[in-house]
């Protein structure tokens, strides 16, 4: 990095020197790794020469020691290329001519999160390099943390090494983060020379295989463009971020050439490694900014125009993954946009607007040990045993976990409910989990306290999660709501419901019922009422109508055609009468059924014996939390054996957690059992981990995947249709009203014969009638003609009378008008006077 500095900076001041009359020199000193030991230097030759300013890799706590060894020259700025967290979040400036020209080191630190984030490692190790830079700057560590907080991860574990360490103690170190499970190591800080010799050890130990995660700072990733082949081969399937830049101007192909050039003539032995990086960049603007700005103030340096030449500070970082010779630039990221795939996407915005935490933009990478699948972050103490996941052996509900066994040790079978929930999760996973199921006969106190003292890994099963009872260990994300409902039998009720008859039907069925009723009635009153007697007059027809409908009709029917109306009347009316009456008396018979017991209250004035999971948490919840007495608690340790003990009289209620009474009454509500009480909500079923352990953050990830796109409702759906006997099913056959659908087929029969028969009546009433109805028909047109000609004439008279009336009118008033105005006339003729 120094020598990339120094190379761009003479660049930059030749530059200027070639076209200003004024005249810089540049004045390079080696730090070798004491960086304030030098500004100091500076500062001393500030006195004796014309010091413009100072460039370099310098801290604020570099700049602040140096003023305050040098106080007389405490107005020299002083330029800083090194990254930074911004001034203005301190109290106080401790050197105010610092401008410090790199990255924010909190941005930085956020881009490492989110990489950590993006790919959901819980837990990560810390490698940083310890030197008289950044031993001031702690604060590194403490904006990594906050930043690891937000996407859900943490530092575990920290290893600090000087600038100048031993292998031997690299070796030391690296062997004890060996035994740790932790496998995601991010170096923090760290200098290019450490970074390539802790990769090279890290490969030679084993600890760059399958598995294991190694993320690189930007100022070790954007040098990666200058090392040789050998640093590169160590470094295989590492990923890391470095700032951006666009490398295809034609500016900085210029710029380029020229540093290549000057670099091999000074560096020959370095020839094959002399692509200026982001370093070398921000060095040439830096001396070019200071030359301007020194020439236009006549020689000396004026902060606000150096801060004018737009020298801002990058917050978009490459992603990139070190394979094969070089390095693939896998992403673009920035604490605005979050990840896209390359600078276009991001530049256009079309980008995760997530923060960089999900989606699928870092995909393909190539990780250490040839690994394609993204490593889980974390082992076992001894990767060759796979974790052991404990079962109950002996579990009450077979439906949940049901363990069997063959004839060896490896012919055991483990199957049920949690088991599916359970691989369907551990399939969400980023990674592979390499498990065995271990049965385990015991309570499930006593299989969470071997999880608690780490005898067993995890223990998966119907375990309901409760925090007051449980909290030495971790749960997953709970895969099944759970709660406390007590069970009973039913008994007669003697309350009836006064109009449950008109229940029986729809509203649609009697209505249709009564329309057909009426209109079969009608077709044969018309058929019957001229020959039969007996059904002549409206009251007739009513009387026969409901006589019929029970079968009890007296009046005979004589036609045959009124026969044929009526046969498969009556035929209905059997069908429907005998629906009617099974359908009124099944509503009845449930209307009539009533819980044994109506709340626990009620259970214990009585002093009633109850049953429940032997193995539960039950018997403990009952006892500790509901106030049931020890010796009221019969334990029972099989679903079968429930129905027997109610019918002994063993007990009276029995309790359940929620998913298992919605099993036990699918299996056996067709034998009168229910539920009663209200649901006392205790959380839901979910798997028991080792306290800190990460897989239970990550199976609970996974969990909410499986549970949002349905498939532990489908698993349970397919538990429960294993039943004989389904309570939603019972309920709806024996309670819900009868339609007309199932008797459509006869009612279209029964109509569609009564409407020809009365289609055939109307026709031949109208033949038989034909005479009298033509002259009725005649007689009505005459008189029609004599109305007319009534009208006509009594009209004619009417309008001649009122005619001549109108015409004396008329004559009258024209001779009056004549009249005035001969009137008007003489008045108006002018008279002659005679004057003597």
């Amino acid at each position: 990095m120094g020598k990339q500095q120094k190379i761009a900076m003479e660049i930059a001041i030749r530059d200027f020197n070639r076209f200003s009359r004024t005249k810089l020199h540049l004045e390079v000193q080696n730090s070798r790794g004491n960086s304030a030991q030098t500004v100091v230097s500076a500062m001393d030759l500030a006195q004796k020469k014309q010091l413009l300013a100072i460039v370099g890799t310098i801290t604020q706590s570099e700049a602040s020691l140096a003023t305050e060894i040098n106080k007389a020259t405490k107005n020299t700025p002083i330029l800083s290329l090194s990254s930074f967290a911004p001034i203005t979040e301190l109290p106080s400036s401790p050197f105010p001519q610092l401008i410090q020209l790199g990255d924010d080191i909190n941005i930085q630190m956020q881009c490492l999160a989110a990489i950590v984030g993006h790919f959901k490692w819980k837990k990560v190790t810390t490698i940083y390099e310890v030197n008289s830079r950044f031993s001031y700057d702690p604060g590194v560590l403490i904006s990594l943390s906050n930043s690891l907080r937000h996407v859900g991860s943490e530092i575990v574990n920290q290893l600090a090494f000087p600038s100048l360490s031993l292998q031997s103690r690299i070796e030391n170190e690296l062997n004890q983060l060996k035994k740790k499970s932790n496998r995601v190591f991010l170096i923090v800080h760290s200098s290019l020379e450490l970074a390539s010799v802790l990769c090279k050890k890290a490969k030679q130990m084993g600890l760059m295989e399958k598995g294991y995660v190694w993320i690189i700072p930007n100022e070790v990733a954007s040098l990666l463009d200058s090392v040789n082949s050998s640093v590169i081969s160590t470094m295989q399937g590492v990923i890391g971020f470095k700032t951006h830049f666009l490398e295809t101007t034609k500016p900085y192909r210029k710029f380029g050439f020229r540093f290549r050039r000057r670099f091999a003539q000074e560096y020959p032995e370095e020839e094959e490694n002399n692509t200026p990086s982001v370093f070398a960049l921000r060095a040439y603007d830096a001396a070019i900014a200071t030359a301007k700005v020194t020439n236009k103030s006549q020689g000396k340096f004026n902060m606000k125009e150096f801060l004018d030449e737009n020298l801002h500070q990058s917050s978009t970082f490459t992603i990139i993954n070190v394979i094969g010779k070089s390095y693939r630039e896998m992403a673009v990221w920035s604490p605005t946009h979050g990840f896209s795939k390359n600078f276009v996407e991001h530049e256009k915005m079309e980008v995760n607007k997530s923060n960089g935490y999900g989606g699928v933009v870092l995909s393909n990478i190539y990780w250490p040990g040839d690994l394609h699948s993204v490593p889980r972050g974390w082992t076992n103490s001894n990767e060759e045993m796979p974790l052991k996941i404990g079962v109950p052996a002996n579990d009450a509900f077979a439906q949940f976990v049901n363990v069997t066994y063959g004839d060896s040790k490896h012919a055991t079978s483990i199957t049920g409910f949690s088991i599916n929930v359970f691989k369907a999760a551990i399939k969400n996973l980023p990674y592979h989990l390499h498990y065995d199921f271990v049965p385990f006969n015991g309570s499930y106190d006593e299989m969470v306290n071997q999880v608690n003292n780490k005898t067993l890994d995890a223990a998966v099963g119907d375990i309901s999660i409760l925090a007051y009872r449980y909290h030495l260990v971790e749960f997953s994300q709970p895969y099944i709501d759970s709660g406390l409902n007590m069970v009973v039998v039913e008994k007669p009720n003697k309350s009836k419901q006064t109009w449950m008859f008109m229940d029986a039907f729809t509203k649609e069925m009697w209505l249709m019922m009564a329309a057909m009723h009426v209109l079969v009635g009608f077709v044969i009153w018309l058929i019957e009422r001229e020959e039969n007697e007996e059904l002549q007059g409206l009251g007739a027809m009513l009387w026969f109508l409901v006589t019929v409908i029970f079968l009890a009709h007296r009046e005979p029917i004589r036609r045959p055609l009124a026969r044929t109306v009526l046969a498969p009347w009556l035929f209905v009316i059997l069908i429907v009468t005998s629906s009617f009456t099974a359908s009124l008396t099944s509503m009845m018979t449930v209307s009539q059924l009533e819980p044994s017991v109506v709340d626990i209250q009620t259970l214990q004035k009585r002093n009633a014996a109850v049953g429940c999971d032997e193995n539960s948490f039950i018997v403990r919840y009952l006892i500790d939390i509901l106030k049931f007495k020890p010796e009221n608690i019969r334990r029972i340790n099989s679903i079968n054996g429930y129905p027997a003990a109610f019918k002994n009289n063993e007990i009276e209620a029995a309790f359940f957690v929620a998913p298992h009474a919605k099993v036990f009454l699918a299996k056996y509500s067709c034998e009168g059992f229910v539920q009663a009480g209200s649901t006392f909500r205790l959380g839901g079923f979910g798997f028991v981990f080792q306290r800190g352990s990460s897989l239970a953050r990550d199976i609970s990830e996974a969990l909410l995947s499986v549970i949002e796109n349905g498939e532990t409702e489908q698993l349970e759906k397919d538990m429960l249709s294993n039943s004989h006997c389904s309570l939603s099913d019972k309920k709806a056959k024996e309670s819900s009203p009868l339609g007309y659908q199932p008797f459509l087929g006869l009612f279209c029969i029964c109509g569609s014969i009564a409407i020809l028969a009365l289609l055939y009546i109307m026709l031949c009433l109208t033949l038989k009638n034909v005479e009298n109805l033509v002259k009725y028909m005649r007689g009505a047109l005459i008189q029609l003609w004599r109305i007319r000609r009534w009208i006509t004439t009594h009209c004619v008279g009417i309008y001649s009378k009122v005619q001549s009336r109108s015409m004396r009118g008329v004559n009258v008033a024209i001779e009056a008008r004549n009249s005035a105005e001969i009137v008007i006339d003489s008045e108006q003729v002018p008279r002659v006077a005679e004057v003597v």
